[in-house]
């Protein structure tokens, strides 16, 4: 019996949470850069029963990022696409955020929604930091939007201190993915698929940690305790939020973002 595929793209917290609700009666195709990682949760699954694989990707490399695509459409009807890739300002360079976090999705977008079955759905892993960052002149927004993947990191929006602040690189980076994503829906829309983002707040990941344990995270730490739920988040709340995105009780929701943050953004966005 063939099965349905959902291809995961980043095997951190997040990604195996989702794969994990997401997975059961399904194909799981998992992929990441680190192939020892990658080799490890598939073993893990594997052992909890799930029909699973992997497939090593490098997602700043289109043809990486195809190779990927066409190992997920030879193992079935590819109906659901959860891309949670990406870096954080403690843990890479401006650079390596623009490839990853920027292009990478992007190169995701476009390559899957050629693919995407008809009902399918996909969910972007933005963060919280879209939100924050200072939204984009029009003309920006349409260039971020349209823009070829192979011309996106020459865009002059994306030169000077972007190229070297971790922290306005990541900012713009997950304002960019709001933005391809809600350019994607039509695309997604016409093979009859969705596609969604979701930014999450600071959550209990080993990247969150990095991030609390960074130069950031006493303001982080502050942030959340002035939230509305004063805590941080779990990689199940979030596997939570992409399990009504993906499903079918959100069939009316395509290209827009949801934000998952504790409430941080709201309190920061109304304090006096």
């Amino acid at each position: 019996m063939q099965r349905d595929v959902v291809v995961i793209v980043g095997t951190g917290g997040m990604g195996m949470a989702i794969a994990r609700r997401q997975g059961g009666g399904r194909r799981v195709l998992l992929s990441d850069f680190n192939e020892t990682a990658l080799d490890a949760h598939v073993a893990t699954l594997k052992a909890e029963g799930f029909d699973v694989s992997g497939h090593p990707v490098d997602v700043s490399s289109t043809d990486s990022v195809s190779a990927l695509v066409e190992q997920a459409t030879g193992l079935g009807s590819v109906t659901q696409v959860v891309h949670t890739a990406g870096l954080s300002p403690v843990q890479a360079s401006a650079e390596a955020i623009l490839h990853v976090d920027l292009l990478g999705v992007a190169a995701s977008l476009e390559a899957f929604g050629g693919v995407i079955a008809s009902g399918g759905t996909g969910v972007v892993i933005a963060s919280m930091a879209g939100h924050m960052f200072p939204p984009l002149p029009a003309d920006q927004v349409t260039a971020l939007a349209t823009t070829a993947v192979a011309d996106l990191l020459n865009l002059p929006t994306l030169g000077g201190e972007v190229r070297t602040n971790p922290a306005l690189a990541y900012g713009i980076a997950k304002q960019a993915n709001h933005i391809r994503v809600r350019a994607a829906a039509r695309t997604w829309g016409a093979r009859g698929a969705r596609i969604n983002s979701i930014s999450p707040g600071v959550i209990a990941t080993a990247m969150g940690q990095e991030e609390l344990a960074g130069p950031s995270g006493e303001a982080m730490r502050a942030m959340i305790a002035s939230s509305g739920t004063g805590r941080v988040g779990t990689a199940d709340d979030i596997a939570a939020a992409a399990a009504f995105l993906l499903g079918p009780d959100s069939s009316f929701v395509t290209g827009t973002d949801l934000l998952v943050d504790g409430g941080v953004v709201a309190t920061i966005g109304t304090q006096g």
